[in-house]
This record gives C-alpha cells, structure tokens and sequence, in this order.
C-alpha cells in the first residue's frame, strides 16, 4: 500500500512539474501589469516606465504600469500580492515595502506573502538646508543642533515616509534632536526650505541638486554609503561625522508568493542585461538615481534587514500614524 501512494506522490509531483515547466516556457500569452502604489510623476512611477519597456522588449507582450496610491502604499502592494502568482501582476516597491510593517497591521506578511525579482534602481537623499542656516557641513549642523536642541526643524513627505525615518535615523545616529514638520508632498517642503521657513529637508536628487546648483538651498551630504556620481563634491553623511550612517531610495520588482523560478529568472535576466546598458543607466540619472540589478536572493535581503532597521527607528522615534 505504501509503494501504491509513494508511486501515486511521485507520479503528481512529475506532473506538477512539468506542467510548470510547460507554463514558464508558454510565458507569457497576454499583456503584463505592474503596479505602482503612487501617483503618476513620481520616482516610482518613472522607474517603472523605463523598465517596462525592457521588459515588452525582451518578452513581446505589452507591460503596462497601473497606479494604485493610497493607505500610504498599502492599497497598491494589496492588490498585486493578492492576485495569482502567474507573473501577469508585478509591483514596483520602495522602501516603503520595508517601512510599513512597524506602522501598520498589515493584510500579508511582508516576508513570506511576496517573490523577489529584481532590484532595478538606487538612489540616495541629499540633506538640504537653506544657505542662511549657519552651517556649511554635516559636522557644523550636528554642532548647532547641539548647541540647541530641537531648534532646527526639518521637513517630511508625512509621519513614517522615507524622508522622514532617514532624518530620523541621522537624528538618531548623530546623537541630536530637531523638530519635524510633515508636509504632503516634497515639493511643498522644499519650497519652505528655499523660503527660509523651515532649515532642513533630505530631498531627493532631482529636487536637490536643481535648487543647489541654483544657489537657493546649501547641499549639505548624501545618505548613501557612496558619493553620488553626478555630484562627487557632496560628501557622505557616513564620512561626515556620522560613521555607519546609510540610507538607500530604491525601487525594486517582486510578485506574489509562488511565481515559478523560471518565470522569474525570465523577467530577472533581460532587466539586469539592460540595466548594465548606458542607454537606461543615463534615463534612471536623468531622475536623480542609479542601475542597480542582481538577484532575488540579493533583494530579498536587503528587503528582510531594512524591515528590522526602520522597525528599531520607529520605536525609538516614537512615530505613531494617526
């Protein structure tokens, strides 16, 4: 009896995998969908059309890029990690995939419910202050800030957001304390920089580096562990008194729990071919970031650590989402 069942195991398990096999190398028959979880324009958003096309290209189905905003990204990540995991819905994820576990009681586990792809892109924020505030380095705004505590106020996209949690952490780091002020959109808080209304924002490059080069903010260091290739005289945060200091805007692929390995090596290897190209490194920088590529291993790592670092920063921030 046992050897019927195990002959009956053996013979499913066969079945199943060449029924997998057989679907992987049908992929894929119809157009594919990758969800962005914010508004058209943004960084996401862009990475996401440059990397469509790679993938129309290197598969001949249409990719088309759906935005689903809202619940401070949840919505958008819901929608694709719930459909099946066929490889005919992907998301694009920040790091807000990493952050939003230690604000929110999520609908999936942001661990076991998703399949890695790719890291497509990587950038850093620029800390940005208004070229009046007395301080020409990181050292000397870590030293006014010191002299007073919660006298420099800094700006935010909203309670729990990248820029926040990344000036959170430099707080954090730096020994120092200032005061937040969340704004609803970048734009809004950088404004108020240049305007002299607050002293202090961590923007991205494309917004920085624009107002820096004009003269209307000081661009202070960048918070990746490397200086950025399109302004090599802005130093690192890490190298300018705050040792170990790092923080990464990405965006990256993944899919539902349960994508096929050779679905995903289908779409992993044409997107990490690409993004070796000059042709797509110089589109990514026109946004203020870079290539990035490796594998889904890779990804899932970096995905697994930044959820237990912005858990530690949130806590010890005290951030609450109302």
């Amino acid at each position: 009896m046992r050897r019927i069942t195990l002959r009956r195991l053996l013979l499913l398990l066969f079945v199943l995998c060449t029924n997998a096999t057989a679907f992987a190398q049908n992929y894929p028959v119809k157009p594919i969908r990758i969800i962005v979880s914010s508004t058209p324009g943004g960084g996401a958003d862009f990475v996401a059309r440059v990397v469509a096309p790679v993938i129309t290209e290197a598969l001949g189905q249409q990719v088309i890029v759906e935005n689903r905003p809202g619940g401070g990204s949840r919505l958008g990540y819901e929608v694709g990690l719930r459909t099946p995991p066929d490889g005919y819905t992907l998301n694009l994820i920040t790091p807000t995939y990493s952050i939003n576990p230690a604000l929110y009681h999520l609908k999936f586990d942001p661990l076991a419910d998703f399949t890695p792809i790719i890291l497509v892109a990587k950038g850093p924020l620029i800390a940005t202050v208004h070229p009046s505030l007395p301080a020409r380095t990181i050292r000397e705004l870590i030293a006014l800030s010191r002299k007073k505590p919660g006298g420099i106020s800094y700006g935010s996209t909203g309670q729990g957001t990248i820029i926040h949690l990344a000036t959170a952490l430099f707080e954090q780091m730096a020994g120092i304390k200032m005061t937040h002020v969340p704004y609803k959109g970048g734009a809004n808080a950088l404004v108020d920089v240049m305007a002299g209304n607050i002293d202090l924002i961590f923007a991205t490059p494309q917004a920085g580096l624009r107002q820096a080069n004009a003269g209307r903010v000081r661009a202070l260091g960048v918070t990746t562990a490397t200086r950025l290739p399109a302004a090599p005289q802005i130093p690192t945060i890490a190298e300018s008194g705050v040792p170990g200091y790092e923080v990464t805007n990405w965006q990256a692929l993944i899919a539902p729990k349960g994508l096929p390995p050779a679905i995903v090596e289908r779409i992993n290897t044409p997107i990490n071919q690409a993004l070796k190209t000059k042709e797509l490194d110089e589109k990514l920088q026109s946004d203020g970031v870079a290539a990035a590529g490796g594998t889904p291993e890779q990804l899932y790592e970096q995905i697994r650590t930044e959820i237990g670092m912005w858990d530690k920063v949130v806590k010890q921030a005290g951030v609450k989402i109302e």
